[in-house]
């Protein structure tokens, strides 16, 4: 009900916000949402729950409604669950506070906290957002290491994320150096959008003839506020407050190849305020044109350079566009002309496999870096390359012996380049940070990883700085520049494992960890197992399955060798499962995980199946016949879902009902408890129920990942012990058929015809 009516009320605010209309746009209004997910405590990125939502362009507002409900009726006391929200790519988020690999930077982004008993909501309103991809993740607070049985009854939450857009669609356009006239209230702002070109330097935009009216009289003052660019949670927009008649705002180094939002509001209250408008733009900086003559010569080069690189990979690739020159692994750029002071190199796009991109020159792998000019690299990002991790790797050229004192200057940076590089500069432009990096002779290696790069054109300039006017004999410095989309930092290292996960068509990267490492990178050591403390728990787990040893002798000694079989088989596969389920160092895999896995699963429940049903006491018919169709049927149970918890109960239970069954029609024939002797159960069942149940209760109440090792270790010792006490004694004077009369050590045999005497009539024997 509560949640019928939440979305009630999102529907009526959404169509009063469409009815409303401030006289100068039109809005229209677009809703979206997700289906609830089911919350899981925050171990590893996996447990996340990742949502993608969509803004389009021109969106006045965007409101997020975030709600939690619960999902039982017992108590659980009160959990917050946390909300990461970014724009362009997954949110990167650290809640365990571990430590990220070596030269990796990230930044936070929002987050909220909502508080949950039973149902709880909260909204998030946002203006004038970026347009694009949004992404919102929920989790539940930090993992306590407790296992959870899949199947049992336990604390559930369920988050569902719903977004309402309030769109202008007829945006008026800010042409180059003409005026528009408009006019704004404090309710009523005025939208306008001016698109920015390519290698774009600086945008500015004016405002003149401004005149305000009240309630009283007209004043010549101009209280606006003027707001260039949209806001991103991490960069919010450029301000100016106008208190004359006319103001401007510039922007240096603005987003390229994109509209730039432009917002016009009255800041005093009941003024209404007329003013005329305008943006310039200035391009100061472009590269010299290829032409077109050239353009089946680039092909014929990109088709040599594929060739080399088919060796080593395979994979889609594309080139920027620009000219293509010679090839040449060490061979310098040419220099620009007089009039280009930028040198634009073309980069080589390859697509290797999910999330594995590679960019590299399409010249080579060496480009020359001069004082004179910068030179620009151009590295284009989706969306489908969000989920991964971008690296930059700048190493020098080793034969560069004439570098010297001086260094080279790199500035990495999204949506648009910084064009002038130096010491005191920082590597940033209108709207977006971006990422420095230096090299010289003593530090001839420079590396950065970006986890969950956001999705827009990255933008790599590279210009040698000299400590003096004088540059000496370094005119051109040859450097390498490696860039890359990778699933996971390094591979996650020898302590983790890539794995690929999926919100819906959108794929992403995190890292699983193993042996108590932690951290994006499987980097933090905090925690780690030591290899002495991996090993006592691979013997630990795998030795303990050798009490399953007395319970085969057990079984072969009373004739039971079904029994005994599907035992061995149970203690081959689990000692050899959990051998290949450690971590690290100490792990042998004989055979494939999941077959391993599976056999352990199958093989550990068709011991308790056939285990009860032997205590049954039922005709070897009857017991060999359920003997095969349980076996059957936990394999194909074990195949849909072999950690469900009905997995295990329901052969016990429906095992359980035939031997009660089975007894009680035995007690009934006899007029006497079955089985009838008091030390049969004083001495063997009681004691092995109890250990039966003490091992139930400990696999499904008692392990968490500290104390698995041991946990689970008992469990394995209980299973089989109790085999031991359970297994009734050999029944006597029973019909042969197959095993069930067992070996006989001393057994002959023999062979003697039989002879038919009719006794109707006697025959001689010359008959015969």
């Amino acid at each position: 009900m509560e949640a019928g009516f939440l979305r009630w009320l999102l529907f009526f605010a959404l169509t009063a916000w469409t009815s409303g209309d401030d006289g100068q746009v039109t809005f229209v209004s677009e809703l979206s949402s997700k289906p609830a997910q089911k919350l899981s405590k925050y171990g590893w990125y996996a447990n996340v729950r990742l949502q993608r939502f969509h803004i389009p362009e021109e969106t006045a507002v965007a409101r997020w409604l975030f709600s939690v409900k619960k999902g039982h009726s017992f108590h659980c006391g009160q959990h917050n669950v946390s909300i990461h929200i970014r724009w362009g790519a997954p949110p990167v988020i650290n809640p365990t506070e571990t430590v990220f690999p070596n030269a990796t930077l990230w930044a936070p982004s929002l987050s909220l906290s909502l508080p949950v008993t039973s149902q709880s909501s909260t909204t998030f309103n946002l203006s004038d957002p970026a347009p694009g991809d949004w992404f919102v993740a929920a989790h539940l607070p930090e993992d306590d290491g407790r296992i959870e049985q899949k199947g049992f009854p336990s604390c559930s939450y369920y988050f569902q994320p719903q977004l309402s857009v309030r769109r202008a669609v007829d945006t008026p356009v800010l042409q180059q150096g003409t005026f528009l006239t408009q006019t704004a209230a404090p309710d009523r702002p005025a939208r306008l959008k001016v698109f920015v070109p390519e290698f774009a330097s600086s945008l500015s935009v004016s405002v003149a003839e401004c005149s305000s009216q009240g309630e009283a009289e007209e004043s010549k003052s101009c209280p606006l506020l003027l707001r260039l660019g949209s806001v991103s949670l991490r960069h919010s927009q450029t301000t100016v407050n106008c208190s004359g008649i006319s103001c401007s705002a510039s922007l240096s180094h603005p987003p390229w190849d994109t509209w730039l939002r432009v917002v016009v509001e009255s800041s005093q209250v009941n003024r209404t305020v007329t003013f005329r408008i305008a943006a310039n733009y200035t391009v100061g900086c472009k590269p010299k044109s290829v032409g077109l003559k050239a353009a089946d010569d680039d092909f014929t080069k990109l088709l040599g350079k594929s060739s080399i690189s088919n060796a080593t990979s395979t994979g889609n690739t594309s080139a920027a566009p620009g000219s293509v020159p010679s090839n040449g692994s060490a061979a310098l750029m040419p220099q620009p002309s007089a009039s280009a002071c930028v040198r634009s190199i073309p980069v080589l796009y390859e697509e290797l496999d999910v999330l594995s991109l590679r960019f590299t020159p399409a010249n080579g792998s060496n480009i020359s870096i001069a004082a004179t000019h910068p030179t620009l690299l151009t590295y284009p990002l989706t969306t489908q390359a969000t989920g991964g991790t971008l690296n930059l790797q700048l190493t020098l050229n080793s034969t560069n012996a004439t570098l010297g004192n001086n260094s080279i200057v790199a500035c990495f940076s999204p949506w648009a380049p910084v064009l002038k590089l130096n010491h005191s500069e920082p590597c940033r432009t209108a709207l977006f940070g971006g990422y420095g990096a230096g090299i010289n002779v003593s530090v001839p290696k420079a590396l950065l990883r970006l986890p969950f790069p956001q999705a827009a054109t990255w933008y790599l300039t590279l210009q040698l700085v000299c400590n003096s006017s004088d540059c000496g004999n370094s005119s051109a410095v040859s450097v390498v520049p490696e860039v890359s989309i990778s699933a996971c930092v390094e591979d996650c290292g020898p302590y983790g494992e890539c794995r690929l996960l999926r919100s819906y068509t959108y794929l992403y990267a995190a890292c699983g960890c193993t042996a108590g490492w932690k951290g994006w990178g499987c980097t933090d050591g905090s925690t780690a197992l030591s290899y002495s403390r991996q090993l006592t728990a691979t013997m630990l787990l795998t030795l303990s399955n050798l009490f399953f040893l007395p319970a085969i002798v057990v079984a072969v000694r009373r004739s039971y060798i079904t029994e005994a079989s599907v035992y061995l088989f149970t203690m081959f596969f689990s000692t050899f499962y959990h051998a290949c389920d450690q971590p690290a160092a100490a792990v042998l895999c004989i055979m494939d995980y999941d077959a391993l896995q599976y056999c352990d699963f199958l093989g550990s429940i068709c011991s308790i199946w056939v285990t009860i049903l032997c205590m049954a006491r039922l005709g070897d018919i009857a017991k060999y016949t359920l003997f095969l169709l349980g076996a059957l049927l936990i394999a194909m149970s074990m195949q849909l879902d072999r950690k469900g918890l009905w997995n295990l109960l329901g052969p016990i239970l429906c095992a359980i009902l035939l031997m009660v069954a089975s007894w009680v029609y035995r007690g009934v024939r006899r007029r006497h408890c079955y089985p009838p002797s008091w030390r049969r159960w004083a001495f063997y069942l009681i004691p092995g129920a109890l250990c039966a149940l003490v091992g139930v209760c400990l696999y499904i109440f008692a392990e968490t990942e500290d104390n698995y090792y041991y946990t689970h270790s008992l469990w394995h010792i209980l299973v089989a012990s109790c085999v031991v006490f359970l297994l009734p004694p050999k029944e006597k004077d029973r019909k042969a058929l197959g095993w069930s009369q067992g070996f006989n050590w001393s057994w002959r045999w023999s062979w003697r015809p039989r002879v038919w005497v009719m006794l109707e009539e006697f025959r001689s024997p010359d008959e015969i």
